[in-house]
C-alpha cells in the first residue's frame, strides 16, 4: 500500500517547468519579432521583488545578492563578513581587560591551580602598612633570600602596577611549592613569617627586629600543694597569633576566656613540682602580658576524629565584634584602653579540610573599605566585612534594640548588635557571624587626645572614601622596585595602545569595505519597467545560430 501524498507548502516550480516557459516566449520572439513588456519581465524575473535577507542565494531572482553578502542580521564565516568578534579575537588576548579598574581599587593575584591559600595570607600581609614597609626595608639588603625578594617585588607589584591582578608564579617558585596542592593557610602564614624573621636574624644591619609584631605571654603552673609558680613561668615566649577553639563556643569572646582560662592538672596530667619534688596536682594557664598592634586569631575549624583517625571541618556559626577590647584580657590589665578594630577575615568555603576555597574579606586602612580578595578576582564589599547592606556601620547608641540586618551572601554570614564586652555598659558594637571564618585580624586603633587634656580612644578609624593604599604618597618603594615597576607599567600600557590602534584599524577598515560593497549592490538591482532602459537581447538557438534584437 502507497503512502498518501502529502502537500508541501514550500513546493516551488520546477526549473524545467520555468526553462520551458521561456524557451516558449523565446520561439515567438523570434517568430514574430516582436518583445513585449511582459516577455521581458517574464524572461528577466524583472517582477520579483529585491531580496531582504533569504540566507541562500536565490540564482533566479536577479534582485538576489545573498550569495554575495549576508542580510543584516548574519555572517560568514571566514573572509569580509566573518563576525567581528571572530576577528577581533584572533588578535590574542585583549590587555585593555587586565587594568585595573581605578586608581582605588587593589590587585588580585593569580592562582596557579591550588594558590588560594597563599593569595588569601599574601594580601593579608600585602594590607598590613606596617609590614609590607618592613618587606621593602628588608630588600635593600643585598644579603636578602630569594623569597624575600621575590615577596618585595610582588608587593610593588600590588602597590603600584597599572593591572588588574599580579602573577605570583615568581613567588611560588622561589619558596618550591607545589601549586597542584592544596595547603594550609594558618600553616603557610606561620613558615612565611618564620622565614622572614629568620632573615632579620642573619641581617645584622638592619634595625628592624621584627617585620610581624607578636604577642608575648607565659605559660603559668601554679602548684596546689606549695602554691609556687614554676621558673620556666617567669619566661616570655611570643608567638604570632593565638589559636581559638571553636568546638562547643559560639563567639570569640568565648573562646578567649577558654584560651585563658586555668586548666586543672590532676591524674595522669600531674604536674611535677621542683619545690616539692614529685608529681602533684596543679593549674595551668597562660597569660598575656604585651599585646601587639596587630592580632591575629586562627580558629581552630578542624579537628582530628580518633575513631576514624581523619580530620573533620567545624561549621557552626562563630560570631566575632567589629571592635574588641582587649584591656580586661592581660594579665596585668593595662592603664589605658586596647581597643582593636575588626580588619580582616580570611574565609574557607567548604567543608572538607585538604579542600575547598579561600577567600580574605580585608578592611583597607585608608579608606575604611572592604574589599573581597578571591585570587584574580576583587570587589568592594564597602562598610562591612561581608557586604550586607549599603550603608556604614551605625555609631554606638544605647538603644536596646536595631533592626535586623538580612544576609544576601552564600554562607549566610549575618551581622548584628549586642552586648560589648568594655567597660562602658552602655556601648554597643556591631558583632558579625560565619559558618567559615577561619582565621580573624584585628588592628589597635589610635587614640587622640581630648580638649580637656584626656586620652580618648577613636570609634572608627574611617577616612575619605576616595582615599586608597594605592593613592598614598607616603609609601614610597625603593628605588630599584620603583624603576622596575615604571618600566613594567610602560611596557603594559605600550601593548594595550598597540592593541587598541590595531582593533580600531581593523575595525575601520572592514566597515568602510562592507560599506562600499554595500553601496555597489544598493544599483544593482534590475530597474522597473516603467524605467526607461536601453539594450539589445541575445537569443541562442541549438542549431548555433544566435540573434540580437534590439530593446527600446
Amino acid at each position: 500500500m502507497s503512502r498518501p501524498a502529502t502537500r508541501n507548502k514550500n513546493k516551488r516550480n520546477r526549473p524545467e517547468d520555468e526553462l520551458d516557459a521561456k524557451s516558449e516566449i523565446l520561439r515567438r520572439i523570434h517568430t514574430t519579432g516582436q518583445v513585449t513588456d511582459d516577455d521581458l519581465a517574464q524572461l528577466y524575473n524583472i517582477r520579483k521583488i529585491v531580496c531582504q535577507g533569504c540566507r541562500v542565494n536565490t540564482k533566479d531572482n536577479p534582485n538576489c545578492f545573498c550569495g554575495l553578502i549576508p542580510p543584516t542580521n548574519g555572517s560568514r564565516k571566514t573572509g569580509l563578513w566573518q563576525k567581528m568578534s571572530d576577528v577581533i579575537s584572533s588578535f590574542g588576548p585583549d590587555p585593555t581587560k587586565d587594568l585595573r579598574s581605578s586608581v582605588d581599587s587593589p590587585a588580585g593575584l593569580t592562582n596557579l591551580g591550588a594558590t588560594c591559600y597563599a593569595n588569601s595570607i599574601l594580601q593579608f600581609l600585602y594590607m598590613n602598612r606596617a609590614f609590607r614597609e618592613g618587606i621593602f626595608l628588608l630588600n635593600t639588603c643585598p644579603d636578602a633570600a630569594a623569597g624575600v625578594d621575590q615577596l618585595a617585588r610582588l608587593f610593588a607589584q600590588l602597590h603600584g602596577s597599572k593591572m588588574a591582578f599580579i602573577d605570583s608564579a615568581p613567588f611560588i617558585k622561589a619558596l618550591e611549592l607545589d601549586n597542584g596542592v592544596q595547603q594550609d593557610s594558618h600553616e603557610f602564614l606561620t613558615l612565611l613569617l618564620s622565614l622572614l624573621e629568620g632573615c632579620l636574624v642573619i641581617l645584622k644591619s638592619l634595625k628592624q627586629k621584627q617585620l610581624y609584631k607578636t604577642f608575648f605571654g607565659e605559660s603559668c603552673h601554679i602548684c596546689s600543694k606549695c602554691g609556687q609558680t614554676s621558673e620556666a613561668s617567669s619566661n616570655l615566649e611570643d608567638f604570632y597569633e593565638l589559636e581559638l577553639n571553636v568546638k562547643g563556643l559560639k563567639s570569640l569572646d568565648e573562646s578567649l576566656s577558654d584560651y585563658l582560662c586555668e586548666e586543672k592538672l590532676e591524674g595522669d596530667n600531674q604536674y611535677h613540682c621542683e619545690s616539692c619534688g614529685t608529681r602533684v596536682d596543679a593549674t595551668r594557664s597562660i597569660k598575656l602580658r604585651v599585646l601587639p598592634p596587630v592580632l591575629n586569631f586562627q580558629l581552630k575549624r578542624c579537628v582530628f576524629l580518633q575513631k576514624t583517625t581523619t580530620k573533620k571541618k567545624i561549621t557552626t556559626a562563630f560570631s566575632f565584634p567589629e571592635e574588641l577590647d582587649m584591656t580586661q584580657r592581660l594579665a596585668e590589665p593595662s592603664e589605658s584602653a586596647l581597643i582593636y578594630g575588626l580588619s580582616a577575615v580570611l574565609v574557607h568555603k567548604g567543608t572538607a579540610v585538604n579542600s575547598g576555597h579561600y577567600v580574605a574579606h580585608i578592611k583597607d586602612e585608608s579608606s575604611g573599605q572592604w574589599w573581597e580578595f578571591d585570587d584574580e578576582h576583587v570587589s568592594i564589599l564597602g562598610c562591612h566585612p561581608f557586604g550586607e547592606g549599603s550603608s556604614c556601620p551605625a555609631p554606638k547608641t544605647n538603644e536596646t534594640s536595631s533592626p535586623e540586618v538580612k544576609n544576601p551572601v552564600a554562607d549566610q554570614i549575618h551581622n548584628d548588635i549586642s552586648q560589648s564586652g568594655s567597660s562602658n555598659v552602655n556601648s554597643r558594637v556591631e558583632k558579625y557571624s560565619s559558618n567559615d571564618a577561619y582565621m580573624l585580624m584585628y588592628t589597635l586603633r589610635p587614640r587622640k587626645v581630648n580638649q580637656n587634656g584626656s586620652m580618648v580612644h577613636n570609634a572608627t578609624n574611617v577616612k575619605s572614601a576616595g582615599t586608597s593604599v594605592l593613592a598614598n604618597s607616603s609609601l614610597s618603594l625603593p628605588p630599584h622596585l620603583a624603576a622596575e615597576i615604571k618600566a613594567l607599567n610602560d611596557m603594559f600600557l605600550d601593548s594595550c595602545e598597540k592593541y587598541k590602534s590595531r582593533k580600531e584599524q581593523e575595525v575601520n577598515t572592514i566597515t568602510e569595505r562592507r560599506q562600499e560593497v554595500r553601496s555597489i549592490l544598493a544599483e544593482a538591482p534590475v530597474p522597473s519597467l516603467e524605467e526607461p532602459f536601453f539594450g539589445s537581447l541575445w537569443i541562442g538557438y541549438g542549431n548555433g545560430q544566435t540573434t540580437w534584437l534590439p530593446l527600446p
